[in-house]
């Protein structure tokens, strides 16, 4: 299995970018698949999920409104399309999944997750 995100880069405070997970090995539509995020010196982060089996997404607070977790089953690529973009957004994203089918309440601990992607640089200037 693995997962490859892509489509990071630089952006100005209040534009969109838009990430993508791609996986080979397996179905995304089957499982849980998230986005992290993770900035210099602080500890990964929770930004959104969407369990496919189940057609449900969720969001971290800081992010909902803002950014939108989608799925391309034809392509096998999730995506993360982030709007309004501000400086703090900036980080690390990684693209991670997890087939033990999580509870809502597990979604943001990052130990729920059995495979990781590579991360994608998100920066956002003032």
């Amino acid at each position: 299995v693995q997962l490859q995100a892509s489509g990071g880069g630089w952006v100005q405070a209040g534009g969109s970018l838009r990430l993508s997970c791609a996986a080979s090995g397996i179905t995304f539509s089957r499982y849980t698949v998230a986005w992290f995020r993770q900035a210099s010196g602080n500890e990964r982060e929770f930004v959104a999920a969407g369990r496919w089996n189940r057609g449900s997404t969720h969001y971290s607070d800081i992010v909902k409104g803002r950014f939108t977790i989608s799925i391309d089953k034809a392509k096998n690529t999730v995506y993360l399309q982030m709007n309004r973009l501000k400086p703090e957004d900036t980080g690390v994203y990684v693209c991670a999944l997890s087939d033990g089918g999580p509870i809502v309440s597990s979604l943001a601990i990052p130990g729920t997750y059995n495979y990781w992607g590579q991360g994608t640089l998100v920066t956002v200037s003032s």
